[in-house]
């Protein structure tokens, strides 16, 4: 993931609705309080800016993407059922970001688990998530699963690539290719082929039904996690609450030349605008960012700063049973930086 030297570079921060706002702030601010020489382009989507305009992103958004190729996004909520379709998606699909990474680590004391640290690669342009339906009749409504041996090479050559790099022991492949022979079999497939290449990397195959009671009884056991879309968007979501919620999840949305980071909850905009919000998604979504650019340094030092504040029950914000709020979160993450 690294591209180099920390240097001057200027990001898009993409902002949406509900906390979206709060929480992109207080990344902004632990990012300048590293040192690191970062600009920011922000530009707004979703249902707000819809509303004004007519379409879901601001103007110049895009154009500001493909200049500066980092971006940093906030949540953006998406209709359940009706009305426009994902943002999130359609930016992965319009600038190819098909791997999706997100590491799962346990921090602090109120975790149910302590000796979670895997991370999840799942594939993030097909599969069911590629949107492609049909209506057949009023009654019956067609979803089609589409993968690809291209695709599947992407994703699996990165996670393996990534295991090397990062000193991982295992790659676990997982599927339901024992009913969706073709498609799962085909991911299986290009996975076990993978694996040849990467002998001193430790490899299995799961079934997802399994997988799921395999983590939830000991997720010690797992490194790295290599699965499709819909499975992957499930699991990272079981493995957040290994780890306390999806409020410490950080997320990065890889392609070719270019890559967003976000977080991986929602707008839950009962509580936008009350500065209590947790932003400690992110902000570690940020630290991915910085390492992205070449500055693992103040990466890790995010890292740190967060995983030491979390270690104080005083420190946490309502979701995890404390009371500090956005901005005094924000500012013990930055006291710990220093």
């Amino acid at each position: 993931m690294l591209k180099g030297r920390c240097s001057m570079k200027t990001i898009t921060v993409i902002i949406g609705d509900g906390i979206s706002l709060e929480v992109s702030n207080a990344a902004m601010e632990v990012i300048k309080a590293t040192g690191v020489n970062i600009g920011f382009d922000i530009k707004r989507a979703g249902p707000e800016i819809l509303k004004n305009t007519g379409s879901l992103v601001e103007e110049g958004l895009y154009e500001s993407l493909e200049r500066n190729k980092v971006a940093l996004k906030g949540p953006i909520s998406t209709p359940i059922g009706y009305g426009f379709s994902s943002i999130n998606v359609e930016l992965r699909k319009k600038y190819n970001l098909y791997a999706n990474i997100r590491p799962v680590k346990t921090m602090g004391g109120f975790s149910k688990y302590q000796d979670v640290d895997l991370v999840i690669f799942r594939e993030n342009t097909e599969d069911l998530y590629a949107g492609v339906e049909k209506k057949i009749s009023d009654d019956e409504m067609h979803s089609i699963k589409i993968i690809t041996r291209g695709a599947s090479e992407r994703i699996a050559q990165a996670a393996f690539e990534y295991a090397v790099s990062s000193k991982r022991r295992k790659v676990s492949v997982v599927t339901k290719a024992n009913i969706m022979k073709l498609t799962d079999g085909l991911f299986l497939e290009v996975a076990r082929e993978t694996s040849k290449k990467f002998k001193e990397i430790e490899f299995e195959e799961i079934l997802v039904d399994n997988m799921c009671m395999q983590l939830v009884i000991d997720p010690s056991r797992y490194d790295i996690i290599l699965t499709e879309n819909l499975y992957g968007d499930i699991l990272s979501d079981l493995c957040a609450g290994l780890v306390g919620g999806l409020g410490l999840l950080a997320s990065a949305n890889i392609g070719s030349d270019m890559a967003i980071f976000e977080a991986v909850h929602g707008t839950a905009p009962d509580i936008a605008g009350r500065n209590i919000a947790n932003p400690t998604a992110l902000i570690l979504s940020a630290a991915i960012l910085l390492d992205h650019i070449g500055c693992q340094s103040e990466g890790n030092s995010i890292r740190v700063a967060v995983e030491k504040t979390l270690a104080n029950h005083e420190n946490l914000t309502r979701d995890l049973m404390g009371n500090k709020g956005t901005n005094e979160f924000t500012e013990i993450v930055i006291s710990n930086l220093k």
